[in-house]
């Protein structure tokens, strides 16, 4: 099969990779109809995160199930099924509280290469959800971003405490970031503050219901967010980034008692403990448990009232997988979707 792999820093390559086969009997094959290049994936496109030889990439997918082991038992061949980007068994005493992506026995997709033509899928029974029946061509990207960034950006506005009356803002204009704001609407936020300094993502950001747009980052953002909140903050904000800028810049924008949730990828960074300890700001985030809302969000978008799939502005054929990375990685282009 044809199939990601990064060599080097900016050296991606399409090449033929062996086929998957079952390995364990938990496994399931799945012919990949959709998957694509996440903002994570531009760590160690940048270099920034260390490339060891050549390395299978992409953690998001969706499609139809080939073949399964003789233990999986709840999905079967022929289904439409979307995963999230680690395996868990959704049966152990971490993912029975909701926290799939920390499940004792979780695998990492990535590690698999999901930018792929077809992909093995660990712990098939308690990782993949199979839509109700072949989704329409036009629900196939919406239920692809739901394997990881709605997923990431729902469970960032859940972290941060995301309810009916309250203003939210979101730190970060990607793919994740912006359906944190879907997101927080969805959950009843009152106001959402996106903070955006690109106009395409400003327009996705107004559609998806943010009701502000601050341009500024860092300490001038942290201000233009108390201008906005009586100089108090927002109550809940989401950090959807993963630099010590984004993450302070969370932090400071939050109000005595209010919530930070981050769900960008941390990269070097650290929290000054005085500032912490006076804040009175909670945080929770980390790797989202993406499979605890996956039925949810297939059910949303069946029923066509959240339309997450407006995230990828490029798609391109998995041969031109290196141009997608070019465009996300030079901002031309939000998400790419690759067609395997």
């Amino acid at each position: 099969m044809r199939g990601v792999v990064l060599h080097a820093p900016r050296d991606v390559r399409v090449e033929e990779r062996e086929d998957p086969r079952i390995l364990l009997p938990t496994d399931a094959i799945i012919r990949l109809s959709a998957t694509c290049v996440c903002g994570s994936d531009l760590w160690p496109y940048r270099g920034i995160e260390t490339v060891h030889g050549p390395s299978p990439m992409g953690h998001e997918y969706v499609g139809v199930v080939q073949e399964v082991g003789d233990e999986v038992r709840k999905i079967k061949p022929g289904q439409f099924v979307v995963g999230s980007f680690f395996a868990s068994d959704n049966t152990c005493a971490i993912c029975r509280v909701g926290y799939q992506s920390s499940c004792v026995h979780r695998e990492p997709v990535g590690g698999l290469g999901a930018q792929a033509e077809y992909l093995r899928v660990p712990l098939a029974d308690g990782t993949l959800v199979a839509t109700p029946d072949l989704p329409t061509d036009d629900l196939v990207p919406a239920l692809l971003a739901a394997s990881d960034v709605l997923g990431t950006g729902w469970f960032g506005a859940v972290a941060a405490e995301v309810g009916p009356g309250k203003t939210v803002a979101v730190v970060g204009d990607g793919a994740v970031g912006l359906l944190a704001v879907l997101a927080a609407r969805r959950l009843g936020a009152e106001r959402v503050i996106a903070v955006s300094r690109h106009e395409p993502r400003q327009k996705l950001a107004t559609h998806y219901g943010a009701t502000d747009i601050v341009t500024e980052r860092g300490d001038d953002g942290v201000a233009r967010i108390k201008d906005l909140t009586d100089g108090l903050g927002a109550h809940s904000v989401i950090e959807a980034v993963g630099t010590q800028e984004s993450m302070l810049q969370a932090i400071r924008s939050t109000r005595a008692g209010g919530h930070v949730g981050y769900v960008g990828v941390a990269h070097d960074v650290e929290l000054p403990g005085e500032e912490l300890f006076f804040s009175h700001v909670h945080l929770h985030g980390g790797p989202a448990p993406v499979r605890r809302f996956l039925p949810e969000l297939i059910d949303l978008i069946y029923k066509r009232e959240i339309d997450p799939g407006r995230v990828f502005d490029l798609t391109l054929p998995l041969d031109q997988a290196a141009e997608g990375y070019r465009a996300m990685d030079e901002r031309r282009a939000i998400k790419v979707l690759l067609n395997p």
